[in-house]
């Protein structure tokens, strides 16, 4: 299920918070309304923990993680390295990482197999994703854009890429990635996904201008049913027919 929320006044859900399926991270807001979206729909499966990088509230930009570890970027302090890892699961590695490109949600895309990372980062930075993660790593571009974080988002389910990305790379990037993907949009024609929306294999959360048919087109691909572990049925008449409303035709 998808649900709608936003930090403050910001619609860019995935700038605060970062979702997997072991942990939840949420910066510190000015209000607990933020927080509490994500621990009502979340508290009884995962750890929904309040944190910071480097003193920042933007931690969905800064870390990237899957359900084995947490990579948070060498502007983090080790407090914050230890409240974290004493808040996620004991099976969950954080590990700092020593990277010229610090934002590493948005170089970095990653389900719990595979990741796909900006062509520029460092060869040491690639073996530490693939073991900390357990993930295969590819460098790619996501519609021409190297950061590849903020313009593509999967899961273990399915995944969503930039609307300007062309058939044969969709079709290239999801026979990488083992998952059916399509192109799409958040919060109302944003191209921006890494930013507009967190997801896992159950549950999504989106910014508040999301529309119906965004919400409806992404709850078809990551395939998120009613209640964890249920099947999405069949993709709905809106996703089939509606489609082309989501995205205007590029000419």
């Amino acid at each position: 299920m998808a649900t709608r929320c936003a930090f403050e006044n910001s619609n860019e859900v995935g700038v605060f918070a970062a979702l997997t399926n072991s942990y939840c991270l949420t910066g510190i807001g000015g209000s607990e309304n933020f927080y509490s979206v994500f621990e009502a729909e979340l508290s009884d499966h995962v750890p929904v923990v309040h944190a910071t990088v480097g003193g920042c509230r933007f931690v969905g930009r800064t870390t990237v993680g899957n359900r084995r570890g947490l990579l948070v970027p060498n502007t983090s302090t080790d407090q914050e390295l230890g409240h974290l890892r004493n808040s996620l699961p004991d099976g969950v590695v954080v590990q700092r990482v020593e990277e010229r490109l610090s934002a590493l949600g948005n170089i970095v895309s990653c389900n719990d197999h595979v990741a796909l990372v900006h062509p520029d980062v460092d060869r040491e930075t690639e073996d530490v994703i693939g073991d900390v993660l357990g993930v295969e790593v590819f460098r790619q571009t996501v519609a021409g854009q190297a950061l590849v974080g903020s313009y593509s988002k999967f899961t273990n389910q399915g995944g969503m890429v930039h609307p300007r990305t062309t058939v044969e790379d969709i079709e290239e990037l999801s026979s990488l990635l083992q998952v059916p993907l399509v192109a799409g949009t958040v919060n109302r024609g944003s191209d921006v996904l890494g930013g507009g929306m967190v997801v896992n294999d159950w549950s999504a959360f989106v910014g508040l201008d999301t529309t119906s048919t965004e919400i409806s087109v992404i709850e078809s691909i990551f395939k998120l049913g009613g209640v964890k572990g249920q099947r999405q049925p069949q993709q709905s008449d809106i996703v089939t027919t509606m489609r082309s409303s989501l995205i205007d035709q590029l000419s």
